[in-house]
């Protein structure tokens, strides 16, 4: 039986809904004129008509002449390099086919970048990864600037991709929307054996070949990674705000069911165009109440930090102004319910098979966290996703499942949780503010208090490690790696190397104007550090010797210096040079003048709609 909305919840909602007042009505004034503006395909110029059709197969080529149903822009991250966008290869066709079946058309709109924190870890390219996020936006909009579409669907899962094709959305938002995923590769290595090899490697006991053979055991096959990162994450965000099909998120590729939900969601978009009756664009759905449920669900999960910058970028985008402070009141209200890699040993597949996002929303609408009452492509009202999409006899339909998780170590009910409060802290002191994912962190590393070690680059971290230097407690200080600095980029290659110094009784901690992966695990990790060193921020006045404290019991982040004395240091200045000749600084050196702060999503767009 459902409760009442949570007191906090309601609260939270009622102060974002007032400090969105007047940029949300910007937005949906925006919405309505671009609906009513929008110009049917038979009244637009006869040449402009003829280049939209060109190249279409026969029977399109007359439904789109002859203006007769809904046209289906198809936005696409596929590639086939990347293991989780290499299912998106046929899903044109498969979604063409299907448009067709049903009385409509469906054209790849464009192409958006997709590329792999995966694979940039610890390498210049992932100074490119945050403002992917913002191109990808961008190359979205671009897309749909044709204006010959009644509605979209979306092919994307990793990292930036997701948030990008949301922004790009949203600034369509007259436009339905639904979002297809792809799935999540099968098992492989599992998550303990990863780490530990990884720890191995870090330390010298593993050769590269032990190593590469366990990622590759890890990673391969066509898929979603299946450890609960940033892709991952997007996928529970996507589902619980109502933008894809109920239980859709993690289905493997290649499946039948797969397919058959790949199929309605073409069915689903042409439902909700205004020319069939049922309209309902992507910027009605997308509400404060929407964005309130996804930093919900990512506290419930312990889902990816990178969601504490997305999340305010998306709901920028909505013309919602969400706040570090709406996640820090949420997190005391909503307990963590799955432990899914780094929070745990299971994978999103083992969360999956323990029911899932239906357990999930389920449990989080029995106890009032969640707003029931919203819009979705399935329909008016969350309780939707209770359902459990099944095959019968070769039809998809989606059915009432009763019951709990049938695995309580990888799921909870509200009754057992892993951890009374949700999983990420926003930090707060003379340090600056910070987010820390606390989910995996053990008790007893809820607070250092340590030494500071301050380095300007990771790469000379790693150095002091391989030297023997750094066998004590300490917290690691890693600056000027914020988004102005570099673009902001993640500092998972540090974790195997902290990881292994923890495990040998040390007390160590990470402080970063960085990022770190969304699968960030046991090192506690003050991050997103702003302001940042680059402009100023006070990480740039520590120095190696202070006495760093990371407390996630008090959300404190500060440094034991004296006030006057800290306010008299000279702020270091970082220096450039071994940066400017890379092709990354000299192509996006305008998102690194134009990017905003950490606390306002660093994105380029600035902080209102």
């Amino acid at each position: 039986m459902r409760n009442e909305l949570n007191p906090t919840v309601a609260a939270v909602t009622s102060r974002l809904i007032e400090r969105s007042r007047a940029t949300r009505s910007k937005y949906l004034e925006r919405v309505k004129f671009a609906a009513a503006s929008a110009q049917p395909r038979s009244r637009i110029g006869c040449a402009n008509l003829a280049h939209v059709f060109a190249a279409s197969e026969a029977s399109d080529k007359a439904r789109l002449r002859q203006d007769a149903g809904p046209n289906i822009a198809i936005v696409t991250a596929y590639n086939d390099m990347l293991s989780a966008h290499k299912p998106y290869e046929g899903y044109p066709e498969r979604l063409r086919a299907v448009a067709r079946r049903i009385g409509a058309t469906a054209q790849v709109a464009g192409g958006v970048p997709a590329m792999c924190d995966g694979i940039t870890q610890g390498r210049r390219g992932m100074e490119l990864s945050l403002f992917s996020r913002d191109v990808i936006a961008m190359a979205t909009a671009i897309a749909l600037s044709h204006e010959v579409y009644d509605a979209a669907l979306y092919l994307g899962i990793c990292d930036k991709i997701v948030p990008g094709l949301l922004i790009g959305a949203l600034t369509y938002g007259h436009l339905p929307a639904v979002f297809v995923p792809a799935g999540p590769m099968p098992s492989g290595l599992s998550n303990t054996d990863k780490v530990k090899i990884r720890q191995r490697a870090a330390e010298g006991r593993a050769t590269r070949a032990e190593l590469l053979e366990a990622e590759a055991r890890a990673y391969h096959s066509t898929g979603t990674c299946t450890f609960y990162g940033t892709a991952n994450s997007n996928q529970m965000l996507v589902e619980i705000m109502g933008l894809h099909l109920a239980g859709s998120s993690f289905v493997n590729p290649g499946t039948s069911l797969r397919a058959a939900l790949t199929d309605a969601a073409v069915e689903r978009a042409v439902t909700l165009t205004a020319r069939a009756g049922h309209y309902m664009p992507i910027g009605h759905i997308v509400d404060e109440r929407v964005i309130v449920n996804a930093v919900v669900g990512l506290h419930a999960t312990g889902g990816s930090t990178n969601h504490l910058l997305h999340l305010i970028a998306i709901a920028n985008a909505a013309g919602v102004r969400l706040e570090l402070a709406d996640f820090a009141a949420l997190g005391e209200a909503v307990p963590l319910l799955a432990r899914i890699y780094p929070n745990g040993s299971a994978d999103v597949n083992q969360f999956h098979r323990s029911g899932g996002m239906r357990v999930l929303i389920g449990e989080l609408l029995d106890a009032g966290l969640l707003h029931e009452d919203v819009n979705t492509v399935m329909g008016r009202g969350l309780s939707r996703y209770r359902d459990e999409p099944v095959l019968a006899a070769g039809e998809l339909r989606w059915l009432p499942h009763e019951g709990d998780s049938i695995d309580p170590g990888v799921l909870r009910s509200m009754h057992d949780p892993f951890q009374s409060a949700g999983s990420l802290r926003v930090l707060s002191g003379n340090v600056g503010t910070a987010a820390l994912k606390l989910s995996a962190v053990a008790k007893d590393c809820h607070v250092i208090e340590a030494p500071a070690v301050v380095v300007d680059d990771p790469e000379d971290l790693k150095a002091m490690f391989e030297r023997g230097e750094l066998e004590r407690d300490f917290v690691a200080v890693v600056r000027f790696q914020g988004p102005r600095a570099n673009g902001m980029p993640e500092m998972h290659s540090l974790m195997p190397l902290l990881g292994s110094l923890q495990d040998r009784g040390h007390k160590v901690a990470l402080v970063t104007d960085g990022r770190l992966s969304g699968a960030s695990g046991k090192v506690p990790s003050a991050i997103h550090v702003s302001p940042e060193a680059s402009v100023g921020g006070p990480l740039a006045r520590l120095r190696s010797g202070d006495v760093m404290v990371v407390d996630a019991a008090r959300d404190r982040l500060e440094v034991r210096v004296e006030p006057d004395e800290f306010a008299r240091r000279a702020p270091a200045s970082f220096g450039m040079a071994r940066n400017q000749d890379t092709n990354m600084h000299q192509l996006f050196g305008f998102f690194r003048h134009a990017v905003g702060d950490a606390v306002h999503g660093a994105s380029v767009f600035g902080e209102s709609a």
